[in-house]
């Protein structure tokens, strides 16, 4: 997904190797464009919507100096319910850049991980029910692209192994004939615990 930009950056840390590979192949300069809170660790695990918000707002912070007047491209790992996103393409504006790329290293989140990931329900997930386009509306960026099952899948050793089922839908373990909305509800109970 190419963009028009003068700057590639990271939503740190899980996204900088992935952004640096987007630099390199896209020909666009790489930059630290976030000041991390090493302190804070993954906003989508928290509880409740407030707590999201609030913690992606401690977490970064833009380096005004790297993307002010600038075209950023800003490059994240996942987009689950669209809260990060959205406060990210905010404080980025807030620290002067002119437009905001948004590029996913991972296809559209489209269903819950029962393997141990504590990722929210179907119905949580932004990219179950919204297109693209419609996400990219949500967060408020100029454009929004993510890498597709395909593309992810050509970057790894054995394709076959690796399983999507957050992607596709496809778990690689049959769940004792439960559907995903049964698995669902019994997965949500179990983190109110």
């Amino acid at each position: 997904h190419p963009a028009d930009a003068d700057i590639v950056i990271s939503v740190p840390d899980s996204a900088n190797i992935a952004a640096l590979g987007y630099a390199q192949e896209s020909g666009i300069p790489f930059e630290f464009g976030f000041c991390r809170n090493q302190y804070v660790g993954r906003t989508f695990i928290q509880p409740t919507q407030t707590s999201r918000e609030k913690m992606v707002n401690i977490k970064l912070n833009p380096i005004r100096d790297v993307v002010s007047g600038k075209r950023v491209v800003v490059v994240d790992d996942s987009i689950m319910r669209g809260t990060s996103s959205r406060r990210i393409v905010k404080i980025l504006r807030k620290g002067g850049a002119k437009e905001v790329h948004f590029r996913i290293s991972s296809p559209p989140n489209m269903f819950p991980c029962f393997y141990g990931i504590d990722t929210p329900t179907r119905q949580e997930l932004i990219a179950s029910s919204h297109t693209v386009e419609e996400i990219r509306k949500y967060i408020r960026a100029d454009s929004l692209g993510y890498l597709s099952v395909e593309g992810m899948l050509s970057c790894v050793k054995n394709p076959d192994e690796f399983c999507t089922a957050c992607f596709n839908g496809r778990y690689p373990v049959e769940f004792a004939g439960q559907n995903i909305q049964q698995l669902s509800l019994e997965f949500t109970r179990g983190r109110k615990r």
